[in-house]
């Protein structure tokens, strides 16, 4: 059984027997998170890329729970500097942990920090995905991405029970091209994310959901806060 929790925007909270792992923290700067940092209990942390609004709150959540953070080689030699423990992987590999297996998947989109006083942009290597096997299940978290063609092997490589796919166009795939991947990924159930979180991403989640459903895709539009369960 697993218990999914929404934070709003990308952040994607999963916990099964013991096990919780937080994806993507964006909480203290999010203007729709209904949670504190505070609230959180976690062991892993895992970062699909380096933008601020998917690593924001990832060190001071590691800190706190003595948690691990898993990326790419570059973002997370990055955050290991700030004094947490990371774990470095990259695109096509995986590893296994105490919860059961992650692995990295491509996504088409871009990865850097800015540092806007520096006038400076640091590079945070490939921006991907995650596919996560949890309690029993498998979890497809696309990250920020356009659509791409190879979410067709993803859905014939994996058994995916549950996908998180962005919808918020302008900066990842909008809803008509997240209805395609949502097909070609071959998931059980799917959750919008990366949506209304600011005015460029505002979009109709439970439109694209009920789009999903004339496809035969089910689907649910969390709210920020809001708990999905898989039993």
């Amino acid at each position: 059984m697993l218990d999914i929790r929404f934070h709003g925007h990308s952040s994607v909270q999963v916990t099964s027997k013991g096990h919780s792992i937080m994806i993507d923290p964006f909480i203290s700067g999010s203007p729709v998170a209904a949670t504190k940092l505070e609230d959180f209990s976690v062991q892993y942390i895992l970062l699909t890329h380096g933008h601020l609004d998917h690593i924001l709150d990832a060190v001071e959540l590691a800190k706190k729970n003595d948690a691990t953070i898993v990326a790419t080689h570059e973002l997370a030699t990055y955050l290991s500097w700030q004094g947490v423990k990371t774990i470095s992987m990259n695109l096509g590999g995986s590893i296994k942990l105490p919860f059961g297996k992650v692995k990295m998947t491509q996504a088409f989109h871009s990865s850097g920090v800015v540092l806007d006083d520096e006038k400076q942009i640091v590079y945070m290597g490939m921006p991907g995905g995650f596919v996560i096997e949890l309690g029993g299940k498998t979890i497809y978290h696309a990250g920020d991405t356009g659509l791409f063609g190879d979410m067709k092997l993803i859905g014939e490589r994996h058994d995916i029970d549950l996908a998180f796919l962005p919808i918020g166009d302008v900066f990842t795939m909008g809803p008509e091209d997240a209805l395609v991947a949502a097909e070609w990924v071959q998931a059980d159930f799917v959750v919008p994310i990366h949506y209304d979180t600011f005015p460029p991403i505002k979009q109709d989640g439970e439109a694209f959901v009920a789009e999903l459903a004339e496809k035969d895709i089910r689907g649910k539009a969390l709210k920020p806060g809001e708990t999905l369960r898989l039993p």
